[in-house]
């Protein structure tokens, strides 16, 4: 940690965390909008697009949100994406997340999209693009919330199609704030797209990528050194190795942890077992994130209130995460500082 918890946290009660977390400023920064699609939403979109679902209800879909691991929900997610086809539908879906995000009082949304689910269905890579950004621009009109969007590679895709897709998007480009790296883990490493991420770097997009989820801490090795991220999506399996933890620890390299989906997908199938307390008192420096809130059970608020019941983390650790969540954005440090002090009002005010 390199800045000083304020004076004032110690002075808040534990009866009064769970206000504090819901009202206090944060950062999102996983999050893949395509994974916000709640099911309501999806049979609208399906409705509208004429789009048959293999499910007879809402009720149906949501029943089927069973997953035992990474593979069996992102077979499901990629099904929901089916009816995203019409600019406006991107555009409704994420506007829908944005303003839960906004109640939430997410300050700052850094959100991934994945092209590649689209374009393989014909969908344009102009149409997700310009739905995607029009509500980022409408959603901090109306708000106040700032949002930037990451374009993610599916890793179980090749190095080949992710150059495909980075130049289909490049007409694009000053819609969206960096590059990122998802889908299933296990056989796809970091390496398999270093080609691309070299050209990324080059081009002057942020950098980032899913590592230590599933898979071991040398994906996390990878992503560092090969990749070359300024921040690492997951991380949790780093603490099976030591020299990692403190490579991460000393260069306050983030981790944009997500306890719900941890849980949901068996990597900590209890949350009083996840480590992300034990990473935060290594000085590592965590984030907490709701990665696909629809199909795990909550948005960012609902994550922090379910992992702080369940681990007994307090006021301080709660400043830690929100704090490092701001900083470890892609704004400006202007505009940091002042999201900051907004979280130091807010600390203030509920020690009052």
């Amino acid at each position: 940690m390199t800045y000083a918890v304020p004076s004032t946290v110690s002075r808040i009660p534990a009866d009064r965390v769970p206000a504090l977390l819901r009202a206090m400023p944060k950062a999102e920064l996983h999050m893949h909008i395509e994974g916000s699609l709640e099911p309501e939403l999806i049979f609208a979109l399906a409705q509208r697009n004429g789009v048959q679902l293999p499910y007879a209800d809402v009720q149906a879909l949501r029943a089927a949100y069973a997953f035992t691991d990474l593979q069996s929900f992102l077979d499901i997610y990629y099904a929901g994406a089916s009816v995203l086809l019409q600019e406006q539908d991107f555009y409704d879906m994420a506007m829908a997340y944005l303003q839960r995000a906004a109640a939430d009082h997410v300050v700052r949304a850094e959100i991934f999209f994945d092209p590649q689910t689209h374009t393989e269905r014909g969908v344009a890579m102009e149409t997700v693009i310009h739905g995607l950004a029009r509500a980022c621009k409408d959603a901090q009109a109306q708000w106040g919330i700032s949002a930037g969007l990451i374009l993610s590679f599916l890793r179980h895709l090749s190095e080949e199609a992710a150059f495909d897709t980075l130049h289909a998007a490049l007409p694009y480009r000053e819609h969206f704030i960096g590059i990122g790296l998802d889908s299933s883990e296990v056989g796809n490493p970091p390496e398999k797209f270093a080609r691309v991420f070299e050209q990324c770097k080059a081009l002057g997009f942020h950098l980032v990528a899913h590592a230590g989820e599933e898979g071991p801490p040398a994906y996390v090795w990878s992503a560092l050194n090969v990749l070359q991220v300024q921040r690492i999506d997951h991380g949790v399996q780093s603490e099976k190795d030591w020299d990692l933890m403190q490579r991460l620890a000393d260069t306050r390299m983030p981790l944009t942890v997500c306890p719900l989906s941890n849980q949901k997908l068996c990597v900590f199938p209890d949350l009083r077992d996840h480590n992300l307390p034990r990473m935060l008192a290594a000085g590592l420096n965590v984030t907490v994130n709701s990665d696909d809130p629809a199909y795990f059970g909550g948005y960012v608020n609902e994550n922090y209130l379910q992992v702080f019941a369940a681990t007994g983390m307090g006021a301080e650790q709660a400043y830690q995460l929100a704090r490092n969540s701001l900083e470890a954005t892609f704004a400006s440090p202007e505009q940091q500082a002042v999201w900051v002090q907004q979280l130091d009002a807010c600390f203030d005010s509920m020690a009052a």
